[in-house]
């Protein structure tokens, strides 16, 4: 007799065909349905504690899912959707984790009528294309003028926490702050800066033109407030220059150590002197200064920071158009910037530095408030989404209606088109549309109404009207123009949902053989 051959590992565990399936597509339904409570308007919020005590508090698909310890690898593939939804769009995490967990079930159930998973695979590759077809259809034909821009970033502020502020106050400042660092069509999302500060509520909230640096003046005697001032981006120490070969002096009397002193003291106060010279009255130093170099520069009248993170550098040239120098030799007018306002503000025992460039300044900041870490927490991820799908429907394909209705005409449209699909294939398809029709009635669910008669009315709505959602009035939810009610989003949000879910469902159900080493 042989001996028998061993290639895995001992210890190793190894699950094959339905078994294999059966787990992934349960670890992956597990994982869509700690969420799907949070879709929506009327969502809830989910209190997750770490190890070490720490509490979050949020409704936030992306970081639910990243806060939870999920060790299932099928599982960890669902986290992966919503974090690249997060990435790509900034919103839509939930949908496209609900509607993934959702294409699992559809195809447990195709699997258990004995559907091959490639036959599955290619059923909802089809129907994903009929989907992009479908939400291409539904762009709405208009101009992107700031109300709709409003719209759209409050309809993804709705449901989420924003304190004693309402979503349309902060719907206003996240569209100011999108169109001031528009450079025509082109808008970089690293000009939108977001800053926190616990103390105040949230209707404290403002938009700085400028940049907030968690900085103070390098001494007590510069001044705190400058105003009209010529501002300096440094790239480099104010200190006394250290030769780049070791090198050692001999110093004999008392006349050579005074020289020595008053050498060092000479190049440090040229520093101060070549600045106040040039006419500058801020300066930003991403490297240390002296404080010999701190006291000149007080003498001289001017304000400086040290130690600027390399981030808030880039940020402070974009604001006050200064260049970032590694040298002060040579100076020139056209390697400063300008800043209408200096102001170094005391919150508790802190300071903050406020740097306003006017109407002219590509960087600003929303400076956000709020009354403990856990809403002021909140109300940031609320408002990086709000910037987030504001700068998706400028620049990544326009608006669509919100509220489920896209889903629904999602639906429509692909059963309508499965009629022509041959073969076993056409479940599939008809299954894909099933599993999008679980997200307007999620929301119906949410909203607290009856999910199955509220998926009749909307499509029966859809129908008729040729548009029709979830409206949330009061404590329930109506069937209406979504539209009119101004709930919009980006086309770019549900076509990020549907391809990563379809992708991430596809590759789960093609797994039949799960090798697990100890």
């Amino acid at each position: 007799m042989q001996q028998p051959m061993f290639i895995l590992a001992e210890g190793s565990e190894r699950t094959r065909g339905q078994a294999a399936q059966d787990s992934n597509i349960r670890a992956g339904k597990a994982v869509a349905n700690a969420v799907r409570t949070t879709l929506g308007p009327r969502g809830m919020d989910k209190m997750l504690v770490d190890s070490s005590g720490e509490v979050v508090i949020t409704n936030d698909g992306a970081t639910i899912l990243n806060e939870m310890d999920i060790e299932h690898p099928a599982a960890q593939m669902i986290v992966e959707v919503s974090q690249t939804q997060e990435d790509e769009v900034g919103d839509g995490t939930t949908t496209a984790a609900v509607l993934t967990g959702e294409l699992l079930a559809q195809a447990e159930d195709l699997l258990e009528a004995d559907l091959h998973p490639t036959v599955i695979v290619e059923g909802y590759h089809e129907a994903a294309r009929l989907a992009q077809e479908a939400i291409d259809s539904q762009v709405l034909d208009i101009d992107l003028e700031d109300d709709i821009l409003e719209q759209v970033a409050e309809s993804s502020m709705t449901g989420k926490g924003t304190g004693d502020v309402t979503a349309d106050v902060l719907a206003k400042q996240v569209v100011k702050a999108v169109r001031q660092v528009a450079d025509g069509d082109r808008i970089d999302r690293d000009d939108i800066h977001v800053h926190t500060r616990t103390g105040a509520s949230s209707s404290a909230t403002e938009l700085v033109e400028g940049v907030v640096i968690d900085k103070e003046p390098v001494s007590d005697n510069m001044p705190r407030t400058v105003e009209d001032a010529t501002a300096v981006v440094l790239d480099m120490k104010l200190d006394v220059r250290k030769a780049e070969a070791d090198t050692e002096y001999n110093i004999t009397n008392v006349d050579q150590l005074n020289a020595a002193i008053e050498a060092e003291d000479t190049e440090l106060r040229g520093y101060a002197k070549t600045l106040a010279d040039a006419g500058v009255d801020v300066v930003f130093c991403t490297k240390s200064i002296d404080d010999r170099v701190a006291g000149y520069l007080a003498d001289a009248g001017i304000l400086a920071f040290k130690s600027v993170k390399k981030s808030d550098a880039r940020a402070l040239a974009r604001t006050t158009g200064a260049k970032r120098l590694g040298s002060l030799s040579d100076l020139d007018e056209s390697d400063f910037g300008h800043v209408d306002s200096v102001r170094v503000k005391k919150f508790g025992d802190d300071e903050l530095t406020f740097i306003e460039g006017g109407e002219a300044a590509k960087a600003v900041t929303l400076f956000l408030r709020g009354g403990t870490e856990h809403v002021v927490d909140e109300l940031e991820r609320a408002m990086n989404d709000a910037v987030d799908v504001v700068i998706a429907a400028l620049n990544k394909g326009g608006v669509v209606p919100g509220a489920g209705a896209t889903e629904v005409a999602i639906s429509d449209y692909i059963r309508s088109e499965s009629a022509g699909i041959e073969g076993r294939k056409q479940l599939a398809v008809t299954a894909f549309a099933d599993a999008v029709d679980s997200l307007p009635r999620t929301l119906a669910e949410n909203t607290g109404m009856d999910s199955i008669d509220a998926l009749v009315d909307l499509r029966a709505a859809h129908d008729r009207d040729g548009r029709a959602g979830i409206i949330s009035a009061g404590r329930a939810g109506e069937i209406g123009d979504p539209v009119e009610a101004g709930i919009l989003d980006p086309a770019a949000v549900k076509r990020e949902a549907v391809e990563s879910a379809t992708e991430a469902a596809t590759m789960i159900v093609r797994i039949d053989d799960v090798i697990a080493a100890e």
